[in-house]
């Protein structure tokens, strides 16, 4: 597998998720407002509209999130480098997307990335491993989590932390995701977004 360019994942996500395995998935801003009161460290915030975008990105930084704006499903931000740009001005710190262009241009502006993944068949497996080992995201969001016991092998040989996400809907999920190698999961279900590691452990 080719592994160019491959860079650390950031430490903050490495510390986020050593504690905090669930990522919240956010969709609107009203979710973002609770997430902003919560223990969970790390959100993707999704179906913003571009108006209140800076604003919503703001909330989390005062709140001591890292989020990652979900550029494919913000209405009017398009997928050029002029949104990569904008979102650097209102000080966005991440990006995800299905997009590998996308993902190469922010790594390289120096934004966290997540990239988006769909399995659905072998041979759309075989592509998208080839283009994380190409993009070298910080993190893939791994969809739908079901499917993680069926390429467990494939997805740790790409080298880059995976989440799983899709139909994550309990906490027995979450034991199953990382039990098969994940380093968290992504849900909007909000009673397991301040679900710490050591819990579930111990359960």
């Amino acid at each position: 597998m080719n592994h160019r360019h491959k860079r650390p994942i950031d430490r903050r996500l490495l510390s986020a998720l050593a504690e905090h395995p669930v990522v919240a998935s956010l969709v609107g801003v009203e979710t973002v407002e609770r997430f902003t009161t919560t223990a969970a460290p790390l959100g993707i915030l999704a179906s913003i509209p571009l108006g209140d975008l800076a604003a919503t990105v703001r909330q989390t930084l005062a709140a001591g999130k890292i989020g990652f704006v979900n550029i494919d499903s913000t209405p009017g931000l398009g997928h050029d480098p002029g949104a990569l740009a904008y979102l650097q001005q209102i000080g966005a710190v991440g990006i995800c997307s299905t997009r590998q262009a996308m993902i190469e241009r922010a790594a390289g502006l120096g934004l966290l990335t997540m990239q988006k993944v769909f399995v659905t068949d072998r041979s759309n497996l075989r592509r998208s491993m080839q283009s994380i080992a190409r993009s070298q995201p910080d993190l893939v969001q791994l969809m739908p989590a079901v499917v993680l016991r069926y390429v467990e092998r494939q997805a740790r040989e790409v080298g880059v932390p995976y989440l799983a996400a899709g139909f994550v809907q309990a906490e027995d999920d979450v034991v199953e995701a990382l039990g098969h190698g994940a380093a968290g999961v992504c849900t909007s279900e909000e009673r397991l977004w301040e679900l710490r590691r050591a819990a579930l452990r111990a359960s």
